[in-house]
């Protein structure tokens, strides 16, 4: 016969720390053009649609406090929606239609900003290729396939493809797609308090790189650390890369505390994170992303929890399991 766990008392939500104040506290050089282009979008609307603004005022749910910036429409909300709880209702929001595009919205820009000049230049280099001959015709045909290959690449990487979430009770699915790189035993983790299995996912560029829950939870605590761009899969990495630390709290009975690390690669380096602090979002719901070359750690109490994968196991976020706990 099983026996039920001892339930942890419930732990309150921490306020963000000092150094979050984005949900992309790297910053870049795509989130500053962001950045610059939303200016100029309000300035815009402000002076030529007021209507618009006043109608996105009356129609918003709570107020703005603690944003960096004014917030008319949903579209403001990318890089402040966990300094805030305003939003918009479904039916009020005039760009829910962007969650159908299979990309992740978070890497929308970047694919806008890589893609079309990477397009322009490989249709530049395939009408020089027909246009030419000789040696000149082969330089062109080799570099558009280049360029072309980059421009799938980049529009492959900010892919997001919808997922079948598990429903069966107990289960922790993968918080990433990528290779299991380690199922660790650890002796004792200060946020789980007691004993505890680390499993860790190393991402390549060819993985989706969107981040999911891997349970009913509740964001309790986060901390971004700067750190160094090692490669993911480097030993070190774990310990010294940039990350993002998720403390999470399980929203139903024993109320099991686990971690999620967000870990940068050494290409592009940006760790999203849209979390809100108290927020619980179901098994499976998105939660960020990393982008480009990147790691993430689950790191869930030992008591009574069955990994499920193995290493070197090709796993995808939201849809396979990683574990399992007996009651």
């Amino acid at each position: 016969m099983s026996v039920a766990p001892i339930a942890h008392p419930r732990m309150p939500a921490e306020p963000l720390p000092e150094n979050i104040r984005s949900t992309q506290p790297g910053g870049g050089f795509c989130y500053s053009l962001e950045m610059a282009w939303g200016r100029w979008r309000r300035w815009y609307l402000r002076t030529f649609w007021p209507g618009y603004v006043r109608r996105m005022a009356a129609a918003r749910i709570g107020e703005p406090a603690g944003c960096p910036h004014e917030i008319v429409d949903s579209r403001d909300l990318k890089f402040c929606r966990n300094l805030t709880d305003c939003h918009w209702r479904p039916e009020d929001d005039r760009f829910r239609w962007r969650e159908k595009i299979p990309l992740a919205r978070w890497g929308l820009a970047e694919v806008q900003i890589m893609g079309w000049p990477l397009l322009a230049l490989t249709v530049a280099l395939v009408v020089g290729w027909r246009n030419t001959s000789g040696t000149t015709s082969a330089l062109c045909l080799l570099a558009a396939v280049v360029s072309g290959a980059v421009l799938v690449l980049v529009v492959s990487f900010f892919r997001d493809p919808p997922r079948r979430i598990p429903q069966e009770p107990g289960l922790l699915v993968s918080p990433a797609d990528g290779n299991v790189v380690e199922v660790a035993q650890l002796a004792h983790d200060e946020f789980v308090g007691g004993p505890a299995v680390r499993i860790a996912i190393f991402l390549t560029l060819f993985n989706v790189h969107v981040n999911r829950m891997p349970c009913r939870a509740k964001a309790i605590r986060l901390k971004y650390s700067p750190g160094k761009f090692l490669h993911a899969d480097h030993p070190l990495a774990s310990t010294q890369n940039e990350s993002m630390w998720i403390g999470l709290e399980q929203d139903e009975a024993p109320y099991r505390r686990l971690v999620c690390r967000q870990v940068s690669g050494m290409v592009a380096r940006r760790i999203v994170n849209d979390l809100r602090p108290g927020e619980v979002l179901e098994r499976g719901a998105k939660f960020g992303m990393i982008k480009f070359g990147s790691r993430t750690e689950l790191i869930v109490p030992a008591e009574g929890f069955e990994p499920q994968v193995r290493l070197g196991q090709w796993i995808k976020a939201g849809r396979d399991v990683v574990g399992k706990y007996s009651s």
